[in-house]
């Protein structure tokens, strides 16, 4: 089932509401009233919460509370979509670099608390009388990290999110997971060493069926430029099911991390491309350990490795050779610092990708929506949080919000 637009408003039916500064128009298609708007103005909200850190199934819990109506430039948002990404995960955990802090500052919960979540679409409900950048109805993303999405409502300044200029065309799990992943994909490409189409780059990657990977391999695509997919082995069909989705989406090659141990991997590499002459000048690493040694070694001088996750939770070795006879440059991305500090460049990138998404030029992560209505329990959301941590999964888990 998508993720639930809601219809169009009435003015009567959003008296409570102040009006955005801006010229009037005629609300979106997709806006519609909401129940959770009591006789006083308040909006009735519900939020993951956490006051310690620890495994999901552990600490999360539901959180009931009241939002104000909105003034100056405050916004009072709905969320739409709200994936669960492993640093979200990571973050209840504990174990993650950054982390929210824990407050009582405007949930009124009894102990200090946090909301996990760094990624959503939000529709905006009502604003304050200050804010000038968006309207009733206008879908908007987070500008920053730490916002925590995972709830059904949420009041921020106007200047923690960005609007989306053109909703039609998009849904809110596309708008509402693009943050990330394909931001990480695009960066990642762009901005460590200049690949050129024309002289026959390649580009190498494990996790390539992830969220990342699947973007990467699509930008590559469109960018021209060759890559090698390394994806971990999965049995009969399924395997090949997956090989073949990938070479679909743009991957050159699809190859397993067996396959790249393997002391033949180098002499296959030289195949493809053409005795070395055409040269693999960048490895985008998520996993860490031997597969990422691996990948290292048949990277061609001068090249880099930027590795932006290690799932397998091992430590790479870097043989000195690479460094020294190769050459080889080893570098490091994490999106959430690179957004915090680049905003504008990241809203560019997200136009970019957005566009893309409305020409059907990059194709939708595959995705297990989690529906969250209002009657949904505790344990249901808990559980798909938890559920995350298990094994081969169908699809990024992504809250979905019903109309409540």
């Amino acid at each position: 089932m998508p993720c639930v637009i809601p219809r169009t408003i009435t003015r009567s039916e959003f008296r409570i509401s102040q009006h955005v500064a801006l010229p009037r128009k005629a609300p979106h298609p997709s806006f519609q009233p909401s129940r959770h708007i009591s006789a006083y103005g308040y909006t009735q909200a519900k939020a993951l919460i956490y006051s310690k850190y620890g495994e999901p199934k552990d600490v999360l819990s539901l959180h009931s509370h009241s939002i104000s109506p909105p003034h100056s430039t405050l916004l009072t948002l709905r969320t739409l979509a709200a994936p669960l990404n492993p640093a979200d995960i990571n973050q209840i955990q504990g174990t993650y670099p950054s982390k929210p802090p824990l407050t009582t500052t405007g949930l009124g919960t009894p102990l200090p608390s946090a909301v996990p979540g760094n990624e959503a679409c939000f529709q905006v409900l009502s604003a304050g009388s200050g804010a000038t950048t968006v309207r009733r109805g206008d879908w908007v993303i987070a500008k920053y990290t730490g916002l925590g999405t995972w709830r059904t409502h949420i009041q921020v300044p106007e200047d923690r999110v960005t609007r989306v200029e053109e909703k039609d065309g998009l849904t809110p799990t596309q708008v509402a997971t693009v943050g990330v992943n394909p931001v990480t994909a695009w960066r990642m490409l762009k901005d460590f060493v200049p690949l050129d189409a024309e002289r026959g780059d390649w580009f190498v990657q494990n996790g390539a069926n992830s969220g990342v990977g699947r973007a990467a391999i699509q930008l590559g695509k469109k960018w021209g430029w060759k890559n090698i997919a390394v994806v971990r082995s999965r049995p009969g069909d399924e395997g090949v099911a997956l090989r073949e989705e990938l070479l679909a989406l743009g991957a050159t090659h699809v190859v397993s991390e067996e396959e790249v141990l393997a002391r033949s991997f180098a002499d296959q590499v030289a195949t493809w491309t053409d005795g070395g002459r055409e040269k693999v000048r960048l490895a985008l690493n998520c996993v860490g350990g031997k597969p990422a040694t691996a990948l290292a070694k048949i990277l061609s001088p001068g090249a880099h490795m930027v590795t932006y996750g290690a799932m397998s939770k091992q430590p790479m070795l870097i043989p000195a050779g690479l460094l020294i006879f190769k050459d080889l440059v080893f570098d490091g991305f994490w999106v959430s610092k690179w957004s915090d500090k680049h905003p504008e460049e990241k809203e560019r990138t997200v136009r970019e990708l957005l566009g893309m998404i409305r020409r059907a030029e990059l194709r939708d992560v595959p995705t297990v929506e989690v529906l969250w209505g209002e009657g949904t329990e505790a344990e249901e959301l808990v559980s798909a949080v938890q559920g995350t941590l298990e094994g081969y999964r169908k699809g990024k888990g992504v809250f979905c919000f019903e109309e409540m």
